[in-house]
């Protein structure tokens, strides 16, 4: 499978391209940073770009079966815009490429997702990850009302913990405490689904 690979940097988005490169997969990562990625050099394509901007978006997704996007914020608690971008960015050049698959990971508790948080989860949502949340809301909102097979993934709270493989995936998953699910294992769920036509237009919640 070709694969265009959004957040490749980042913790979760270097779990998917490991694991991608390891099944045999394609893999094109753009990378603001591709120096970051010079060990790769052999076994991935990595262009220079960023995932805001359509044009770059495009020239990297040309050719490709899917596109898969675990970007994120890293430590920061404030959005400035990145998910709506990227979402932006992402129709424009579906629309200039023809390619239509998308799994987009979010996490859990952005939109109708919180109706299953826990207590716990539901404060932290509201307060400490609220600019976040609205951004990635938002961005979804793009998303679902695009013309792309997307799949959108909600992670609980996020480990560096390693692959269990013993997680859960399912539309609604009611939440007791302060779940976690290892990037490992998100990662893996990422590319079942961009492999998986019963994920199509659908979200899955993630937990372990």
């Amino acid at each position: 499978m070709k694969i265009l690979l959004l957040g490749a940097t980042g913790a979760t988005g270097r779990h998917v391209l490991e694991l991608a490169l390891k099944s045999g997969d394609h893999v094109t990562a753009l990378a603001r940073r591709p120096e970051a990625l010079a060990a790769l050099k052999g076994r991935a394509a990595v262009i220079a770009g960023d995932a805001t901007s359509p044009d770059d978006v495009a020239r990297a997704m040309e050719g490709q079966d899917a596109v898969i996007a675990a970007l994120g914020r890293r430590q920061s608690l404030r959005a400035e815009a990145l998910f709506t971008r990227a979402a932006e960015a992402v129709v424009r050049a579906a629309d200039r490429t023809g390619v239509t698959r998308l799994v987009w990971m979010s996490s859990f508790g952005v939109g109708d997702t919180i109706r299953d948080a826990s207590l716990v989860q539901r404060i932290l949502y509201r307060t400490l990850l609220s600019d976040l949340y609205r951004n990635k809301e938002a961005s979804e909102r793009i998303i679902r009302e695009s013309g792309l097979d997307w799949t959108i993934v909600y992670p609980t709270a996020l480990t560096d913990g390693p692959a269990t493989g013993n997680y859960r995936a399912a539309e609604r998953i009611r939440m007791k405490g302060y779940p976690r699910i290892s990037r490992a294992d998100v990662a893996d769920f990422l590319l079942r689904a961009a492999r998986d036509a019963a994920w199509i237009r659908r979200h899955a919640v993630i937990t372990g």
